[in-house]
């Protein structure tokens, strides 16, 4: 499976330590496989007056049934209280080697921002996210899984 990840530099080897802690699914290397989501926001980057940078990786499917991983097929409560958990610095995800669900980007993000500033109801924000096609990322939060299993295949600038 070919992944991508979207930054201001190339990354040949990730590297967990450089993770952020409240992001959707706590600390992690985050790619997806949908080539444009990566490259959206590898231009974040751009309009910061910085490089913008994908990196590609081929993940060695195989391995799939011998970790521990967590999927969130829809923005369903289980992935809301997930992420809630996560972004406010309480992640539940260390016990996974990989989390595969979907990105709260800018329009999800606002809906869950209002939730967890508690200006709407968990219903509320259900209903909010039920028209939210979600856009796939894959959350890597083993080392191990990582440097055996991620390999980097190249990268291009936007």
């Amino acid at each position: 499976m070919i992944l991508y990840h979207g930054s201001y530099k190339e990354i040949t080897k990730p590297n967990l330590s450089f993770s952020r802690k409240e992001l959707d699914f706590g600390i992690g290397f985050y790619t997806t496989s949908i080539k444009e989501q990566a490259d959206k926001w590898s231009l974040k980057f751009k309009k910061r007056h910085e490089p913008s940078i994908v990196s590609k990786y081929e993940f060695d499917e195989n391995i799939i049934d011998k970790i521990s991983i967590l999927k969130f097929d829809s923005y369903s409560e289980e992935w809301l209280d997930f992420v809630v958990l996560c972004r406010t610095g309480n992640s539940l995800g260390e016990n996974y080697d990989l989390i595969i669900g979907g990105i709260a980007n800018d329009d999800v993000f606002n809906t869950l921002q209002l939730f967890i500033d508690n200006l709407i109801p968990k219903q509320e924000t259900l209903k909010r996210l039920q028209y939210e096609k979600p856009n796939i990322q894959y959350c890597f939060k083993n080392q191990d899984i990582i440097d055996t299993h991620l390999h980097f295949s190249g990268s291009y600038q936007i």
